[in-house]
């Protein structure tokens, strides 16, 4: 039996056609993009993410001579959201990156896997979505309801 898998999501052709908070989570992702250590690669990554409270915490990738010894921008950011807020939901997380020289053929670039999973953790710990978006600098943005629309076939602590 055959069975296809359809991810729901939404495509917005410039940020300018996202509401207020969507275009301040935007706007941070951008700014702490313009931050990240990124000499090895020279791609850089900025993340926002809005909690429960309305407050709005960002981050960037982290790279280190020493491969694999980086971590991600979603990554530095949730985990330092988890760390001093542990008990508060995260509502949204923007994602903006691309290569430092950046090119309008660059499209929205998506969590890598490790990503994926880590956010997949943080949704099943506070048992509700969380709302993804990822853009380049272009500004096309593509969002999801749920990091499982990027994962649906996810590893949780239900296999342990």
């Amino acid at each position: 039996m055959k069975k296809d898998i359809q991810i729901g999501y939404e495509y917005f052709k410039n940020s300018s056609e996202l509401n207020d908070i969507e275009q301040q989570l935007f706007e941070r992702a951008k700014q702490a993009r313009e931050n990240a250590y990124a000499p090895y690669s020279q791609f850089l990554v900025g993340c926002a993410v809005l909690l429960e409270n309305g407050d709005i915490y960002s981050g960037n990738n982290q790279e280190n001579a020493a491969f694999p010894s980086g971590l991600c921008a979603e990554r530095t950011t949730l985990f330092w959201v988890a760390a001093n807020f542990p008990n508060e939901k995260i509502k949204k997380i923007f994602v903006v990156g691309g290569p430092k020289d950046f090119s309008e053929k660059n499209p929205p670039i998506p969590p890598c896997g490790a990503c994926r999973q880590s956010l997949l953790e943080f949704e099943t710990k506070q048992n509700e979505n969380i709302d993804l978006y990822f853009s380049s600098m272009n500004e096309e943005v593509i969002k999801v309801q749920s990091i499982k629309d990027l994962l649906p076939f996810s590893f949780d602590a239900t296999f342990l």
